[in-house]
């Protein structure tokens, strides 16, 4: 049975509800800038790649990634027990990139406003189909005595959604797009693909899977020279003939192997501890020393997005380094902890690292996204991890762990929630007009994003508690 750790599941609980949230707070001039990516601010929210700074909205997606890369090795630990070989690890990290690349293309041409520029009720009733055949084609049965039905099911679900794809006028008639994806899980397929090839080769050699990074690192830096290289035929290797394959995979995507990879090694280290036959350890840990380092924990990642939003660099710098070394004089003085004191040396390490490249490329950004992203915001999932282990073992605050853990569990479903089932039912029902009133002023912007997460969150705890999950 493959395993689960409730701080992977509530960080990846964390991300997608954060996503949602995002997506659907108030849009204008109602909410501060720093309730946006910071290289969109309001009021006309048009991306501006000068604009250094990160906000909470930019720790979404890595720390999607992150969660995503620390899932791996406890996914693959059967199959190397197993010995199952390169062509059964070749076999799952295809079919998923495969079933994500589809997700990404049918779910974003079957939002309503990409049938039609002004949908109606066919429309909207087209995107809770869609929502339905997703349901077929990526549930996950375990009933053996239904699995005949379900993988009929699952095929004839492919067969209409492809039919849908190639029938319907997509785009204002332009029809179906493979360059009209959803990059996000575009992007998630790539990094399934990639990252789980990498890991399998170098399982047991984590130092090496890191320096596959620098030897990534060289290519994206030798690509901007301006002068012809192999370097830069890697870096452009998008076609073959005539046939072009850039929609689905561009070697610019792989940047996000720096957060995937380390992602990994907290997996490693969570993984370690679980194989082990004692509990010495998790027996020995002190309450009042781990109650701080959650608070430490915290710190690092609200004073962060502060100082690198308003531009204090030194100051932040400053304290960063402060938390970090508090933190690591409580793992290794005052805690027996050998996982927390995995965590916290490789988080503070990316964190710093992060810290000290925040000048290179005009400073930290999202998009264009620059290696001071990658690597604070690393750091940053580390201490989230942290964050969350600690806290699940409290009394009254495991509750939102367990809240978020569950809904980490169902990712695929939240995600697409919103867009094909509640936004279609919301526009049929006519009730959309009242959630669309709501941008009145900041508190109300707000509670508009609340109130519709917590409805897709509902929605998603439905399917967990049925056990319908979705699975690639």
């Amino acid at each position: 049975m493959q395993h689960r750790d409730t701080s992977i599941d509530a960080l990846r609980g964390f991300a997608i509800l954060t996503m949602i949230l995002s997506g659907s707070i108030a849009y204008g001039d109602i909410l501060p800038a720093w309730m946006f990516h910071a290289q969109v601010p309001p009021p006309l929210h048009k991306f501006d790649a000068t604009i250094a700074g990160i906000t909470w909205v930019d720790l979404v997606f890595p720390f999607f990634l992150f969660s995503m890369g620390a899932a791996i090795p406890l996914a693959l630990q059967k199959h190397i027990e197993n010995n199952s070989g390169f062509l059964s690890i070749l076999k799952i990290a295809l079919k998923r990139c495969l079933l994500l690349t589809f997700f990404a293309l049918f779910t974003n041409h079957l939002k309503a406003w990409a049938i039609a520029e002004t949908p109606n009720t066919p429309e909207h009733l087209l995107s809770i189909l869609a929502f339905m055949l997703l349901f077929f084609q990526f549930y996950n049965n375990q009933n053996k005595k239904y699995k005949e039905a379900f993988l009929i099911l699952k095929i004839v679900s492919f067969i209409v959604a492809i039919l849908l794809l190639w029938k319907l006028p997509f785009w204002g008639g332009k029809g179906f797009d493979f360059y009209k994806s959803d990059i996000i899980i575009m992007l998630l397929g790539n990094m399934a693909f990639f990252a789980t090839i990498i890991y399998y080769f170098t399982h047991n050699k984590p130092n090496l899977r890191l320096g596959i990074l620098t030897f990534i690192m060289a290519i994206f830096l030798a690509a901007k020279e301006s002068q012809n290289s192999w370097a830069k035929e890697i870096f452009n290797f998008n076609h073959i003939g005539n046939f072009k394959f850039d929609w689905v995979y561009k070697f610019y995507f792989l940047k996000y192997l720096f957060i995937v990879l380390p992602g990994t090694i907290a997996g490693d280290y969570i993984l370690s501890e679980m194989n082990k036959k004692n509990e010495d350890s998790s027996q020995s840990n002190l309450p009042n020393q781990e109650n701080v380092l959650a608070i430490f924990s915290l710190l690092l990642i609200c004073f962060n997005l502060y100082g690198l939003f308003t531009r204090a660099l030194l100051i932040n710098l400053i304290v960063t380094t402060v938390l970090c070394g508090a933190s690591l004089y409580i793992v290794n003085k005052q805690n027996n902890d050998a996982l927390q004191k995995k965590m916290v040396s490789f988080g503070s390490f990316l964190l710093l690292l992060g810290l000290f490249f925040e000048a290179y490329e005009g400073g930290i950004r999202k998009d264009w996204s620059t290696y001071s992203y990658y690597f604070v915001t690393s750091g940053l999932a580390f201490f989230s991890l942290i964050f969350f282990s600690i806290i699940s073992k409290r009394k009254y605050l495991n509750k939102m762990t367990n809240y978020l853990a569950l809904n980490g569990k169902n990712p695929m479903v939240a995600y697409v929630t919103g867009n094909l089932l509640l936004l279609p039912i919301l526009s049929l029902t006519q009730t959309k007009q009242y959630w669309d009133a709501m941008n009145q002023n900041a508190f109300m912007g707000f509670m508009k994003g609340v109130l519709f997460t917590a409805i897709v969150s509902l929605i998603t705890l439905f399917f967990v508690n049925k056990k319908w999950f979705w699975k690639t």
